[in-house]
């Protein structure tokens, strides 16, 4: 393995012997400066296939949170009957790193019905229970009941294909989509999203909306098409936001944005965060 990139003390960016991008977990292992030679006996895990936008958010989760999350991946993924997406030791360790800060501060995010979710996906709410018991056991921390769906609904959408098993079409998955584009907000753009405001009632309802669009495979048309460079260069940091969150439903619901939704994307969540941060 040639080290690459550095992502943090335990965390590297790696290429194989076939020149495949690697990420490997091991302690230590991000103290070799680059471009070096790691050794095998140092390396504890791999991961192949990670988006590029994942690696990114990687250098920014607490490395004893991805370590924990690496640790336990492995030992669910046995039991799992299926396969998942190389993105979940992201997602998941990013959603359980910020689910500790909300904890500490009290902040309570509402979640689908565990009993209704444990109907329908017994073994995601298992997964979902032992992550959090193993959570809290290992950072002293107490995190709110609906963690446990927090963690089930990851696994979920990392299910290989993309799609959750047992629903016919996107509409079926909205709430977790919605969850999920939410939290893509937060991360990107450093803020708590309050999920009971006027404004973030009519992000919702936009996204349903979208999501309805992308299942009867229409878009919007319109003229308002000239605006979009320009509103992308006066804010920039919500347009890279919209990039992301088009290229989550590129990766999981296989649709394409074109410019006119992530116009549309960008203005409503522009006025969330304008209202989070005002």
């Amino acid at each position: 393995m040639i080290v690459v990139k550095n992502i943090n003390n335990n965390v590297s960016l790696c290429l194989d012997s076939h020149n495949r991008e690697v990420v490997v977990f091991g302690k230590g292992v991000g103290f070799t400066k680059p471009p070096a030679e790691l050794p095998l006996r140092k390396i504890e895990r791999t991961f192949y296939n990670l988006n590029r936008h994942y690696l990114d958010m990687l250098s920014d989760i607490p490395s004893d949170v991805l370590s924990f999350t690496a640790k336990h991946m492995a030992i669910v993924q046995d039991h799992l009957p299926y396969e998942t997406n190389a993105n979940l030791i992201v997602t998941l360790a990013d959603h359980l790193a910020f689910a500790m800060k909300r904890a500490e501060k009290g902040i309570h995010i509402p979640m689908p019905s565990l009993y209704e979710m444990e109907a329908s996906f017994p073994l995601e709410i298992k997964v979902g229970r032992y992550f959090v018991a193993a959570f809290e056991q290992e950072f002293k921390v107490k995190l709110p009941n609906g963690e446990v769906q927090g963690v089930a609904m990851h696994f979920l959408n990392a299910r290989s294909g993309g799609t959750i098993p047992g629903t016919p079409d996107i509409e079926d998955q909205y709430e977790t989509i919605l969850e999920r584009t939410t939290q893509i907000i937060e991360h990107a753009m450093g803020i708590q999203v309050k999920r009971d405001t006027f404004n973030y009632a009519r992000f919702a309802s936009h996204v349903q909306y979208l999501l309805k669009r992308i299942l009867q495979n229409k878009h919007i048309d319109s003229e308002n098409l000239k605006m979009y460079q320009s509103i992308r260069s006066e804010y920039q940091d919500v347009a890279a936001c919209v990039d992301q969150i088009s290229e989550y439903y590129k990766n999981n619901l296989n649709a394409d944005l074109n410019e006119e939704e992530q116009l549309y994307l960008i203005m409503h969540i522009n006025r969330v965060c304008s209202q989070e941060t005002s």
